[in-house]
Protein backbone atom coordinates (compact mmCIF):
# COMPACT_ATOMS: atom_id res chain seq x y z
CA UNK A 1 0.00 0.00 0.00
CA UNK A 2 2.71 2.20 0.43
CA UNK A 3 6.26 1.60 -0.03
CA UNK A 4 9.72 3.83 -0.82
CA UNK A 5 12.66 2.81 -2.29
CA UNK A 6 16.20 4.27 -2.31
CA UNK A 7 13.87 7.53 -1.88
CA UNK A 8 16.81 10.49 -2.97
CA UNK A 9 15.55 14.18 -3.12
CA UNK A 10 18.57 16.56 -4.23
CA UNK A 11 18.08 20.48 -4.29
CA UNK A 12 20.25 23.38 -5.98
CA UNK A 13 21.11 26.02 -3.57
CA UNK A 14 23.28 28.43 -5.37
CA UNK A 15 26.40 26.72 -6.12
CA UNK A 16 26.20 23.63 -4.09
CA UNK A 17 23.82 20.99 -4.03
CA UNK A 18 21.95 19.96 -0.82
CA UNK A 19 20.67 16.40 0.11
CA UNK A 20 17.71 16.61 2.07
CA UNK A 21 16.81 12.59 1.80
CA UNK A 22 19.19 9.85 1.08
CA UNK A 23 18.29 6.43 -0.10
CA UNK A 24 15.46 6.18 1.54
CA UNK A 25 13.58 2.71 1.79
CA UNK A 26 10.82 1.38 3.97
CA UNK A 27 7.63 -0.19 3.58
CA UNK A 28 5.36 1.03 5.91
CA UNK A 29 3.07 -1.65 7.54
CA UNK A 30 -0.92 -0.91 8.74
CA UNK A 31 -0.99 1.14 11.63
CA UNK A 32 0.76 4.06 13.04
CA UNK A 33 4.28 5.55 12.26
CA UNK A 34 6.08 8.07 13.66
CA UNK A 35 9.11 10.25 11.93
CA UNK A 36 11.31 11.86 14.34
CA UNK A 37 14.84 13.47 13.96
CA UNK A 38 16.31 16.73 14.28
CA UNK A 39 15.39 19.75 12.32
CA UNK A 40 16.95 19.35 8.63
CA UNK A 41 16.73 15.64 8.75
CA UNK A 42 14.70 15.36 6.05
CA UNK A 43 10.83 14.43 7.67
CA UNK A 44 9.27 16.80 5.61
CA UNK A 45 10.92 16.41 2.59
CA UNK A 46 10.16 12.53 3.09
CA UNK A 47 6.21 13.26 3.84
CA UNK A 48 6.05 15.03 0.85
CA UNK A 49 7.77 12.74 -1.32
CA UNK A 50 5.55 9.46 0.05
CA UNK A 51 2.12 11.80 -0.43
CA UNK A 52 3.09 12.83 -4.03
CA UNK A 53 3.58 16.20 -3.98
CA UNK A 54 7.20 16.57 -4.19
CA UNK A 55 9.08 14.21 -7.18
CA UNK A 56 12.26 12.65 -6.03
CA UNK A 57 15.37 12.99 -7.33
CA UNK A 58 16.10 9.02 -7.77
CA UNK A 59 14.39 6.04 -6.21
CA UNK A 60 10.35 5.25 -5.86
CA UNK A 61 7.30 5.80 -3.82
CA UNK A 62 4.43 3.31 -4.68
CA UNK A 63 0.69 4.72 -3.11
CA UNK A 64 -1.57 1.95 -3.59
CA UNK A 65 -0.11 -0.10 -6.24
CA UNK A 66 0.66 2.73 -8.26
CA UNK A 67 4.14 4.00 -8.77
CA UNK A 68 3.39 7.74 -7.81
CA UNK A 69 6.90 8.89 -8.67
CA UNK A 70 6.17 8.37 -12.51
CA UNK A 71 3.30 10.62 -12.81
CA UNK A 72 2.88 13.86 -13.57
CA UNK A 73 0.89 16.43 -10.91
CA UNK A 74 -2.14 15.90 -11.82
CA UNK A 75 -1.96 12.03 -12.39
CA UNK A 76 -0.62 12.01 -8.63
CA UNK A 77 -3.34 14.44 -7.53
CA UNK A 78 -5.87 11.95 -9.07
CA UNK A 79 -4.17 8.73 -7.45
CA UNK A 80 -3.78 11.01 -3.38
CA UNK A 81 -7.65 12.27 -3.77
CA UNK A 82 -8.68 8.51 -3.87
CA UNK A 83 -6.76 6.75 -1.61
CA UNK A 84 -4.65 9.66 1.08
CA UNK A 85 -5.63 12.34 2.98
CA UNK A 86 -3.43 15.07 4.39
CA UNK A 87 -3.32 16.94 7.46
CA UNK A 88 -0.91 20.00 7.24
CA UNK A 89 1.44 21.51 10.21
CA UNK A 90 -0.48 25.59 8.78
CA UNK A 91 -3.38 23.34 8.33
CA UNK A 92 -4.50 25.09 4.90
CA UNK A 93 -8.15 25.39 5.66
CA UNK A 94 -9.81 27.10 2.51
CA UNK A 95 -10.21 31.16 4.13
CA UNK A 96 -13.19 32.39 2.19
CA UNK A 97 -15.29 28.95 3.22
CA UNK A 98 -16.97 27.81 6.23
CA UNK A 99 -15.79 24.28 8.31
CA UNK A 100 -18.62 22.63 6.82
CA UNK A 101 -17.40 23.54 2.38
CA UNK A 102 -13.83 23.33 4.13
CA UNK A 103 -14.94 19.53 5.05
CA UNK A 104 -16.93 18.70 2.14
CA UNK A 105 -14.42 20.07 -0.39
CA UNK A 106 -12.28 16.91 -1.01
CA UNK A 107 -15.82 15.23 -1.55
CA UNK A 108 -16.67 17.86 -3.93
CA UNK A 109 -13.56 16.79 -5.80
CA UNK A 110 -14.64 13.31 -5.47
CA UNK A 111 -18.08 14.26 -7.41
CA UNK A 112 -20.04 13.38 -4.34
CA UNK A 113 -23.84 15.14 -4.49
CA UNK A 114 -24.33 17.71 -2.56
CA UNK A 115 -26.81 16.31 -0.12
CA UNK A 116 -24.64 13.43 0.38
CA UNK A 117 -21.33 15.42 1.18
CA UNK A 118 -23.01 18.16 3.39
CA UNK A 119 -24.22 14.98 5.53
CA UNK A 120 -21.01 13.46 5.72
CA UNK A 121 -19.07 16.62 6.18
CA UNK A 122 -21.28 17.36 9.23
CA UNK A 123 -21.01 14.08 10.45
CA UNK A 124 -16.73 14.57 10.73
CA UNK A 125 -17.55 18.06 12.56
CA UNK A 126 -19.74 16.36 15.20
CA UNK A 127 -17.09 13.74 15.42
CA UNK A 128 -14.20 15.98 16.14
CA UNK A 129 -16.68 18.20 18.55
CA UNK A 130 -17.20 21.17 16.02
CA UNK A 131 -21.01 20.72 14.83
CA UNK A 132 -21.44 23.85 16.27
CA UNK A 133 -19.17 25.77 14.29
CA UNK A 134 -20.43 24.24 10.97
CA UNK A 135 -20.83 27.80 9.64
CA UNK A 136 -17.79 29.66 10.90
CA UNK A 137 -14.89 30.71 8.59
CA UNK A 138 -11.45 29.51 9.59
CA UNK A 139 -10.51 33.02 11.25
CA UNK A 140 -13.60 32.63 13.59
CA UNK A 141 -12.07 29.42 14.81
CA UNK A 142 -9.30 29.04 17.77
CA UNK A 143 -6.08 26.97 16.32
CA UNK A 144 -7.29 24.26 18.10
CA UNK A 145 -10.54 24.12 16.13
CA UNK A 146 -8.78 25.15 12.49
CA UNK A 147 -6.55 21.86 13.32
CA UNK A 148 -9.95 19.63 14.15
CA UNK A 149 -11.12 20.77 11.04
CA UNK A 150 -8.45 20.51 8.89
CA UNK A 151 -8.66 16.46 10.67
CA UNK A 152 -12.58 16.16 9.19
CA UNK A 153 -11.42 17.34 6.00
CA UNK A 154 -8.46 14.65 5.86
CA UNK A 155 -10.58 11.88 6.75
CA UNK A 156 -13.61 13.12 4.56
CA UNK A 157 -12.64 10.34 1.98
CA UNK A 158 -11.89 7.51 4.21
CA UNK A 159 -8.30 7.26 3.33
CA UNK A 160 -6.16 4.64 3.49
CA UNK A 161 -2.97 6.33 3.98
CA UNK A 162 -3.13 9.54 5.71
CA UNK A 163 -0.09 12.05 6.55
CA UNK A 164 0.23 14.63 9.19
CA UNK A 165 3.37 16.85 9.78
CA UNK A 166 3.70 18.14 13.02
CA UNK A 167 -0.35 18.13 13.60
CA UNK A 168 0.53 18.80 17.42
CA UNK A 169 3.04 21.40 17.30
CA UNK A 170 1.05 24.54 16.83
CA UNK A 171 -1.62 22.60 20.10
CA UNK A 172 -1.54 23.51 23.51
CA UNK A 173 -1.80 19.79 25.37
CA UNK A 174 -5.09 19.28 25.80
CA UNK A 175 -6.08 20.27 21.91
CA UNK A 176 -2.91 18.53 21.27
CA UNK A 177 -4.00 15.30 22.82
CA UNK A 178 -7.39 15.35 20.95
CA UNK A 179 -5.80 15.54 17.53
CA UNK A 180 -3.58 12.70 17.92
CA UNK A 181 -6.07 10.50 19.65
CA UNK A 182 -8.36 11.08 16.23
CA UNK A 183 -5.41 10.26 14.08
CA UNK A 184 -4.90 7.07 15.91
CA UNK A 185 -8.59 6.10 15.71
CA UNK A 186 -8.00 6.40 11.96
CA UNK A 187 -5.35 3.72 11.67
CA UNK A 188 -6.89 0.65 12.68
CA UNK A 189 -7.39 -2.07 10.16
CA UNK A 190 -5.23 -2.06 6.78
CA UNK A 191 -5.24 1.86 7.52
CA UNK A 192 -1.73 3.71 7.63
CA UNK A 193 -0.78 6.73 9.44
CA UNK A 194 2.41 8.08 8.98
CA UNK A 195 3.23 10.91 11.62
CA UNK A 196 5.83 13.52 11.24
CA UNK A 197 6.87 15.21 14.68
CA UNK A 198 10.06 16.76 17.25
CA UNK A 199 7.62 15.55 20.08
CA UNK A 200 8.83 12.23 21.38
CA UNK A 201 5.95 11.98 23.32
CA UNK A 202 3.30 12.12 20.75
CA UNK A 203 5.51 9.66 18.47
CA UNK A 204 5.65 7.08 21.51
CA UNK A 205 1.88 6.05 21.19
CA UNK A 206 2.77 5.02 17.02
CA UNK A 207 3.62 1.23 16.77
CA UNK A 208 6.70 2.09 14.96
CA UNK A 209 9.05 5.33 15.37
CA UNK A 210 11.56 5.91 12.25
CA UNK A 211 14.48 7.78 12.80
CA UNK A 212 16.31 9.83 9.94
CA UNK A 213 18.71 11.77 10.48
CA UNK A 214 20.92 13.94 7.78
CA UNK A 215 18.37 12.81 5.28
CA UNK A 216 19.22 9.09 6.42
CA UNK A 217 17.05 6.42 8.11
CA UNK A 218 19.26 4.86 10.87
CA UNK A 219 16.89 3.24 13.65
CA UNK A 220 13.38 1.33 13.10
CA UNK A 221 12.16 1.25 16.75
CA UNK A 222 9.63 -1.02 17.19
CA UNK A 223 7.00 -1.12 20.31
CA UNK A 224 5.30 -4.54 21.95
Amino acid sequence: MLRARKLTKRYRQGEATITALDGFSYDFPPGATAVVGPSGSGKTTLLNLLAGFDRPSAGSVELAGVRIDELDEDDRAGVRLQHAGFVFQSWNLLPTLSALENVAFPLLLAGVPRGERERRALGLLERVGLAGRANHRPNQLSGGEQQRVAIARALALEPAVLFADEPTGNLDSAAGRMVLDLLLEHAVGERRLVLVTHDLQVASRAERILHLRDGRLIDVEEKG
